[in-house]
């Protein structure tokens, strides 16, 4: 396997994956697309294990926001091994409010994006990705309501 290709390949599951928060549809087949079976997400605010219901735990998480934006420096991707590798980004995300929403009408946060892959039968595969926050401005999200 071609190091170089192997890190395009994993490098692009990153991007694929935040702009897909932006503007695909999040589904089963989305999660499946860029994740393993048992890979975790891991925010600061709540966490997901498995790929079973992925989708929908993003789709609640992003429910609290009318629009956002997230924007990746491209990844730092080492392999580990012939079936591992390890990816490193930053990541700026600006979260647009409801326009019913209290406060200020932005959320943006600094993040420093940590994530694992491996190949799988299917290719690359997100099999980890945590986000640990640097910086922020802005309202954060307040507690759930019935949107």
């Amino acid at each position: 396997m071609n190091s170089g290709t192997a890190a395009a390949e994993i490098s692009t599951l990153l991007d694929r994956y935040l702009i897909g928060l932006d503007e695909d549809k999040l589904d089963d087949a989305w999660a499946r697309a860029l994740f393993d079976e048992d890979a975790r997400v891991e925010f600061p605010m709540s966490r997901h294990a498995g790929v079973e219901g992925l989708a929908a735990w993003h789709r609640q998480a992003l429910d609290a926001f009318a629009r956002t934006q997230h924007l990746n420096s491209p990844a730092v991707v080492d392999l580990t091994g012939e079936q591992r590798a390890v990816l490193r980004a930053n990541l700026v995300s600006t979260h647009v409010h409801h326009p019913d929403a209290p406060g200020d009408p932005l959320f943006v946060s600094g993040t420093l994006v940590r994530g694992e892959a491996r190949h799988t039968e299917h290719g690359w595969r997100l099999t980890e990705l945590s986000f640990r926050p640097v910086w922020s401005t802005g309202t954060p999200p307040g507690p759930r309501d019935s949107r």
